[in-house]
């Protein structure tokens, strides 16, 4: 795989792009996870998905992480498909991480991509709806809606 900025470029056009499939995904997460939590947490719009994603990749080190991460989870697809799974589950959780970005958002986005995983369905190669439920955890992650993000009741002045 040789990645240049077109690739890059085409990625992350491509991920933007996904919106009309990854928004609902993460709006499922984020009703699924207010249930568990007994907790009414906001939906993600499309711009807001766009948004995260722009910032994502507005960062050059980032960007080329998440482009290369992603072309290669969108077209894996192996054979009887059980031995891939630690792959797409690497790089799932990675996707997920960097589109949510420090800690603890991090750690959260990673254990998200894989309650997110157990949903998300689509057809085509293995690989594509481990990336649809990383792009869902990590967003959703990321974007205001959730209570406990909008204190800090811990920080030190």
């Amino acid at each position: 795989m040789q990645v240049t900025r077109a690739v890059v470029e085409r990625e992350y056009e491509w991920t933007r792009a996904r919106a009309a499939t990854v928004v609902p995904v993460a709006n499922e997460v984020r009703r699924r996870l207010g249930d568990v939590f007994d907790v009414d947490v906001g939906d993600v719009t499309v711009n807001q998905y766009e948004a995260a994603i722009d910032e994502a990749y507005a960062d050059g080190d980032r960007a080329v992480n998440l482009a290369t991460m992603t072309a290669l989870l969108r077209d894996l697809d192996v054979e009887e498909d059980y031995p891939g799974f630690v792959v797409d589950e690497i790089l799932g959780r990675e996707i997920a991480a960097m589109i949510a970005g420090e800690q603890p958002l991090r750690m959260l986005a990673e254990a998200t991509f894989h309650f997110a995983d157990v949903h998300t369905h689509v057809d085509g190669p293995a690989g594509l709806d481990d990336l649809d439920a990383a792009l869902a955890a990590g967003v959703q992650t990321r974007l205001p809606g959730w209570d406990w993000t909008e204190t800090d009741p811990f920080s030190v002045r």
